[in-house]
C-alpha cells in the first residue's frame, strides 16, 4: 500500500480579545519522532521556538495561515478558525490525502478529515501544528506590542488578562481588538471611540 500523506492541523488564538486566529498544517515523514514534542500549551516559550525550528527542518511540508480580526468579527470565531485551517492545508506544497484536526470540529476540505479530541497530545503531526501556530502567533503579537504600546500584547498575546482589560478600559480599543467579543464591545459602547 502506497504511503499516504497525512497533515496534522491545529490553531492558536481562538480565545484572545485581540489579534488574528492562526492555524498550522504540518506533514511529517512516516514514523517521525521529535524528542520533547507535546501540546504547545504545556511548553515554555523558548522550548516551543526550538521545537518549531526542528519541525520546519523535518517536515515534508508545513504552512501557517491566519484569519484576520475583520474576518473573525464578520464570520464569528469558529468560522474564522475553519477558514484559517483551510488556508493552511490548501497552502501546503504537498497536498495530503488525509487531515487530522485537533478537537471536534473540522473545516470542509477536499480530502478525508478526522477530528481527534486531545489530538495535540496524541498525534505527532497535530502536536507539531500546535507548536507552529502558537510560535507564529506569539511572535506576531510581540511585534504588535511595538505598534500598539501600553496594552501588554508581548506579555499576554491578546488574552483577556487583568492588565489587558485595564488597558482596554483606559485606552479604548485598537484595530487589533475583536469588536464582537464582549469585553471589547463593552469598552466601545462606553468609550464610543476606537484607535486606528
Amino acid at each position: 500500500m502506497p504511503f499516504r500523506l497525512v497533515a496534522g492541523v491545529d490553531e492558536a488564538g481562538r480565545g484572545p480579545l485581540a489579534g488574528p486566529v492562526v492555524a498550522a498544517a504540518v506533514v511529517l515523514p512516516k514514523g517521525c519522532v521529535i524528542e520533547g514534542l507535546k501540546d504547545s500549551k504545556r511548553l515554555k516559550a523558548p522550548e516551543r521556538r526550538r521545537l518549531a525550528e526542528i519541525v520546519k527542518n523535518r517536515a515534508l511540508s508545513w504552512r501557517v495561515q491566519s484569519a484576520r480580526v475583520e474576518e473573525i468579527d464578520t464570520l464569528n470565531i469558529l468560522n474564522a478558525t475553519m477558514l484559517a485551517m483551510r488556508r493552511a492545508v490548501n497552502g501546503l506544497l504537498l497536498l495530503p490525502s488525509k487531515v487530522k484536526v485537533d478537537g471536534n470540529r473540522a473545516p470542509a476540505l477536499r480530502c478525508e478529515v478526522e477530528t481527534i479530541i486531545g489530538g495535540d497530545n496524541r498525534e505527532v503531526s497535530i502536536c507539531a501544528a500546535s507548536i507552529m501556530a502558537k510560535v507564529y502567533r506569539d511572535a506576531l503579537m510581540v511585534r504588535m506590542d511595538k505598534l500598539y504600546p501600553g496594552y501588554g500584547f508581548a506579555q499576554h498575546k491578546g488574552y483577556g488578562t487583568r492588565g489587558h482589560l485595564e488597558a482596554l478600559r483606559e485606552r479604548g480599543a485598537t484595530v487589533l481588538h475583536r469588536k464582537t467579543f464582549l469585553p471589547v464591545q463593552q469598552v466601545l459602547r462606553r468609550k464610543n471611540f476606537e484607535f486606528h
